[in-house]
């Protein structure tokens, strides 16, 4: 990784582990324990911008949401967070390629949804709950690419500028 893509990558890594632990108990997190379903309010957000970045950011993004969430709520929560770091670098991947970012956004919702899903389903309490979960995180995840998108224009030239040669 490039010095830049460190930096970037670090800040939106301390962002998606500071996101769980600032909103715990607050309006801005819903938390249901029996269906192992949470909703953080722009939980996805470090993520999906990491994926402007390069794939290695956005995997990195990824694990320090699973961190902050397994920290937080639980390791089912956490393992559902760990599906950041596979839809991410998929993202990231399309965008290396020269799709648009609403394109790799769009791609990486199933992916997100059905992996959270299998995470309720596999860990927790079952088939009905990873439903629910996947609903809820294909919600959760348009929600989230909406705040993303409308972020894009304002942070892209921190997040894509090329470097220089000397």
């Amino acid at each position: 990784m490039k010095t830049r893509e460190v930096a970037v990558g670090g800040l939106l890594t301390a962002l998606a582990l500071l996101i769980p632990f600032a909103f715990r108990g607050t309006p801005l997190q819903l938390f249901i324990p029996t269906l192992q379903y949470s909703a953080t309010f722009a939980s996805h957000v470090p993520s999906m911008l990491a994926m402007l970045v390069s794939p290695a950011v956005a995997a990195m993004v990824g694990l320090g949401a699973t961190i902050g969430f397994t920290i937080t709520l639980n390791p089912v929560i956490g393992a559902r967070a760990f599906t950041h770091a596979i839809w991410g670098v998929v993202g990231a991947v399309m965008i290396r390629r020269g799709a648009r970012f609403w394109m790799a956004l769009a791609v990486a919702l199933p992916i997100h949804a059905v992996g959270e899903g299998v995470a309720v389903w596999a860990l927790g309490p079952g088939l009905q709950a990873g439903a629910f979960v996947a609903a809820g995180t294909v919600v959760h995840h348009i929600m989230d690419s909406a705040i993303s998108l409308a972020l894009f224009r304002l942070v892209l030239p921190v997040l894509v500028q090329r470097e220089r040669p000397a």
